[in-house]
C-alpha cells in the first residue's frame, strides 16, 4: 500500500481549519516539524500519529493510507441446527416433551 500520509495531513489540517503552528502547538512540536511532514521528508512517530488522528477527527487508516475507516464487517445470519438448538434451548425440549406425553395419554383415553 502506498503512504499519502503528507497529502492528507495537509487535507485534514485544512478541512478541520487548522495551521501548521495551530496543529504544532496542540502537538507540543515545532511548526516546522509539521511542514517535513506535510512535505514528506519525514514522518512522526506512532504516539503522535494516534493523537493526530484525536484532533483531526480521523482514522489511522484515513490519516495514512487515504482510505476510509472500514466498517466492521457483518457476520452473516444463519439458521441453527437441530443440535446447536438443543445445544442452546435443551430446556424445551423437557417442556415440549412433557407436553406431547400429556396430549398423548390424553388421546388415548379419548379412546379407550
Amino acid at each position: 500500500m502506498e503512504n499519502h500520509f503528507a497529502s492528507q495531513l495537509k487535507k485534514l489540517r485544512t478541512k478541520q481549519g487548522f495551521s501548521q503552528e495551530d496543529l504544532a502547538q496542540q502537538l507540543f512540536i515545532s511548526r516546522q516539524a509539521v511542514s517535513r511532514w506535510e512535505a514528506g521528508t519525514a514522518t512522526p512517530d506512532l504516539n503522535t500519529l494516534i493523537k493526530l488522528t484525536q484532533l483531526l477527527d480521523c482514522s489511522l487508516d484515513e490519516l495514512v493510507f487515504a482510505q476510509p475507516a472500514s466498517e466492521p464487517q457483518k457476520t452473516k445470519a444463519t439458521g441453527m441446527n437441530f443440535w446447536e438448538f438443543i445445544h442452546l434451548d435443551w430446556w424445551l425440549v423437557f417442556a415440549f416433551g412433557g407436553f406431547f406425553i400429556w396430549m398423548l395419554r390424553a388421546i388415548v383415553r379419548l379412546f379407550s
